[in-house]
């Protein structure tokens, strides 16, 4: 079973790979489901954005939200969130 921690400030520290390379492409189109935050559980501790691989979550000291230009749906941001503040859902596609 996953350790689940709490905040961002309880990982270990480990090492850094430059991130952003997905900023060269949107790859939001690849997905096949989407995550989608409930405001209401979300207590701002940030692990959905430590674990998202394609930096798709954006916050300031207000909000999170999620960038559906870069996401590509892979859904670490649900199953880290210790709250289960996110859930994927299945993609539609607009006709």
């Amino acid at each position: 079973m996953a350790q689940q921690y709490k905040s961002w400030k309880d990982l270990p520290i480990g090492a850094v790979v430059p991130g952003g390379t997905c900023y060269l492409n949107k790859t939001g189109t690849w997905r096949v489901s989407k995550p989608v935050l409930d405001r209401s559980k979300c207590t701002k501790c940030l692990l959905c954005w430590i674990y998202c691989p394609d930096v798709a979550i954006a916050f300031d000291e207000e909000n999170i939200g999620i960038d559906y230009d870069y996401c590509k749906g892979c859904g670490i941001c649900a199953n880290e969130c210790p709250v289960g503040a996110i859930k994927m859902v299945e993609e539609v596609e607009s006709q």
